[in-house]
């Protein structure tokens, strides 16, 4: 009880790091961003610390099966640190922060071609933006993107190197995908195979559709100009984490199903060759 609720409130902690991290590193926040940043940090703690320290589950899925959330987190703190650090490069440059803006150029320059997601994210801005703001924004665009395939990769390697999501120790599919019905009728691996389908194809998309979304909706409103720092760190932050996100659930749903899969079969054989 004491390890559950204690092992809650770490990581209620983490997450309110994760989100005050740009507040941190940047020089200087006005008082409604630094009054809304600690509204939204404190709710998702608090939403953190229920979910972890309750016995039955909520929302949050795969809590009970590592490292799948701490990838998706060690990907939102890398990407939020990496964007404030392009921003600083701007107003405080360092060693450190230049280093991570050559990186991320370059990184944007490799994948900025035409109709690429790095180019439609750049193509949110409107048609009398600064060069300033189309570089820094093509930047974090392409640091933020090849950090989230890069923890996409790591994500496949690790699951075929460790079994995962067994790795040795039993799954519990209610306590892992409290949002999933089993009994909502249809087979349970066709429904797991479909839903993973789903998120993979959603995944890959949301890169392409999340700019012409905010550029149709600007468009009968005020352009997006992404000049407030952390609108632009957390808009790009959003456009990576969400995709790679919803791709790493889509496998991981695939896992789950072969895992069923293999143990219909296993039971199978043991039924027609009982020992």
């Amino acid at each position: 009880m004491v390890a559950r609720y204690l092992g809650a409130l770490v990581r209620a902690i983490l997450v309110l790091a994760a989100i005050a991290l740009p507040s941190l590193l940047l020089p200087s926040i006005s008082d409604d961003t630094g009054q809304i940043v600690a509204l939204v940090g404190i709710f998702a703690a608090a939403l953190t610390f229920f979910e972890y320290a309750s016995v039955y589950p909520g929302l949050i899925e795969f809590r009970d099966a590592p490292p799948f959330n701490r990838i998706r987190y060690a990907l939102l703190v890398v990407t939020v640190g990496l964007l404030s650090m392009v921003v600083l490069a701007r107003t405080e440059p360092s060693t450190l922060t230049l280093f991570v803006d050559v990186l991320g150029s370059a990184m944007a320059r490799s994948i900025d071609l035409p109709y690429s997601p790095v180019r439609l994210l750049v193509l949110m801005l409107p048609a009398d933006a600064s060069a300033e703001q189309i570089g820094i924004l093509r930047t974090a665009g392409g640091i933020a993107y090849m950090t989230s395939l890069i923890t996409l990769g790591s994500f496949v390697v690790m699951i075929r190197a460790t079994g995962w999501p067994t790795s040795g120790q039993g799954f519990n599919v209610w306590v892992n995908l409290p949002t999933f019905d089993p009994t909502a009728g249809g087979d349970v691996v066709e429904r797991l195979r479909r839903d993973a389908w789903f998120n993979i194809a959603l995944g890959f998309l949301l890169p392409f559709l999340i700019p012409a979304v905010i550029k149709a909706v600007s468009a009968g409103f005020s352009p997006v100009t992404l000049d407030a720092p952390h609108t632009m760190i957390w808009t790009v932050t959003a456009w990576a984490f969400l995709p790679a996100s919803l791709l790493m659930r889509g496998i991981a749903m695939g896992r789950v199903a072969s895992m069923i899969e293999e143990k219909r079969r296993v039971s199978g054989l043991a039924e027609l060759h009982p020992a």
